[in-house]
């Protein structure tokens, strides 16, 4: 029913049956890869109003990552899988050592699922690439200025922990010997949430001069 392609290696064709609507194949991490193709073989079609989600274990870790999906209307896809530097480098020095060894596998999972279903865990895959990509774009930027301006490292410094002090200063309250003044760390929690949110939002923000 689905066919999967890795470069260098056979084409796989024969998953283990976990149900009638779930679907596995186990690739070796060794030789490392970073890209699948997951396709419909010739002649296969999916029930009405379904698509197949296409999902990936890596040791240790348990939990299935959603990748995307195929449909009737869109046959086959290339897939990235980010994650595997550590499971390859296990997997390659076992090699080295006893060729004859079992390899460490990742688990290709593939369900047919309702659209809709899948069509909401695309949504949520898309909006958790954008919050990713938010964050990365000033994660690069804060790299690229500490490189170039270390003067603007230190203004970037400043603005972050004024933001957080303007925020919790209402916050703010005196207790114990002495009369220290404290605050709550709920109230940092809620100034990161926001921060972060900010950022997402809108990633130049601490560095105009007006940062309302």
């Amino acid at each position: 029913m689905f066919g999967v392609i890795i470069s260098g290696r056979p084409v796989l064709t024969e998953p283990q049956t976990i149900s009638q609507t779930q679907f596995a194949f186990q690739l070796p991490a060794y030789p490392s890869f970073n890209h699948i193709v997951v396709f419909l073989l010739p002649g296969t079609t999916l029930p009405p109003d379904t698509a197949a989600s296409v999902y990936v274990q890596i040791p240790p870790s348990v939990d299935f990552r959603f990748l995307g999906a195929i449909a009737n209307e869109k046959q086959s896809a290339i897939f990235k899988v980010d994650g595997l530097d550590a499971i390859a480098r296990e997997a390659a020095a076992l090699a080295a050592q006893n060729p004859g060894a079992q390899i460490p596998a990742v688990t290709l999972g593939v369900s047919i699922e309702p659209v809709a279903q899948v069509n909401a865990a695309m949504q949520a895959k898309q909006a958790e690439r954008a919050q990713n990509g938010g964050l990365e774009l000033v994660k690069a930027s804060a790299a690229n200025t500490a490189a170039t301006n270390p003067a603007a490292v230190k203004l970037l410094a400043q603005r972050i922990i004024g933001n957080a002090f303007n925020f919790l200063a209402s916050f703010s309250g005196n207790t114990g010997p002495g009369d220290v003044e404290v605050v709550p760390l709920k109230a940092f929690q809620d100034w990161w949430q926001k921060f972060e949110k900010k950022i997402e939002v809108d990633p130049s923000f601490l560095v105009r001069e007006d940062q309302n």
